[in-house]
Formats: C-alpha cells, sequence, structure tokens
C-alpha cells in the first residue's frame, strides 16, 4: 500500500507560480513511477505529468509543456510540481497518483494509488 498526501494548493493570480509537492509513505513508494493530474468542476479528470521512478525520465501534457515542471526526491518520498506562467484555465484540483507501469502512461486507470487532492485557483 502506498499513501499519498499533497499540498501547496491555492488561490495565485495569472502569470503567478505554485509549487505543490505530494508526499509518499508505504513500502517502496520509491520503486514506482508518479503522475499529476487536475480535474475542473463539469470536468473529467485529466493528465498533466508523469516521472519514472528514477526521475530520469519526464512526460507533459501539451497544455502545461514549458509552463509546469515534476520533479522527485526519493530520499524524501515526495513528489513535486512546479507551476510557472499560470492560466485561469489551470484552475482546478490537482491530484498526484502512483503506478508500477515502467512506460509512460497518462490514462486514470494505470494509477492504483491517489492522493486526496489539492485546489488550485488561478484568477484572472
Amino acid at each position: 500500500q502506498v499513501q499519498l498526501v499533497e499540498s501547496g494548493g491555492g488561490l495565485v493570480q495569472a502569470g503567478g507560480s505554485l509549487r505543490l509537492s505530494c508526499a509518499a509513505s508505504g513500502r517502496t513508494s520509491s520503486t514506482y513511477g508518479m503522475g499529476w493530474f487536475r480535474q475542473a468542476p463539469g470536468k473529467e479528470r485529466e493528465f498533466v505529468a508523469r516521472i519514472s521512478w528514477s526521475g530520469g525520465s519526464t512526460y507533459y501534457a501539451d497544455s502545461v509543456k514549458g509552463r509546469f515542471t515534476i520533479s522527485r526526491d526519493n530520499a524524501k518520498n515526495t513528489v513535486y510540481l512546479q507551476m510557472n506562467s499560470l492560466k485561469p484555465e489551470d484552475t482546478a484540483v490537482y491530484y498526484c497518483a502512483a503506478t508500477t507501469s515502467t512506460i509512460v502512461v497518462i490514462t486514470t486507470s494505470n494509477y492504483y494509488y491517489w492522493g486526496q487532492g489539492t485546489q488550485v485557483t488561478v484568477s484572472s
């Protein structure tokens, strides 16, 4: 079992930045690939970014490429999402999730453990 807890959300003006954190606990948490997803009101949960267990491979949704950066510190069992140049359309609840897949996966069904989410609101 892996437990995930997100933090770092909040209210920010357009053009601003936030850094989300996802603290993992449980057995062998460092061997999981990790992803960030988001869900806006009335919309389906969508993929944002993914990082391999080693941190050597990352993948981003086109909508955030060049603005968001995913990273991880396995010594701290923590994954981060640095979000820059935020836009109102980035407003959503952000979730981190863990997968045992060693290839890039972007669908929610491939992630087996989920956090409770953290709200990000970007004002115009």
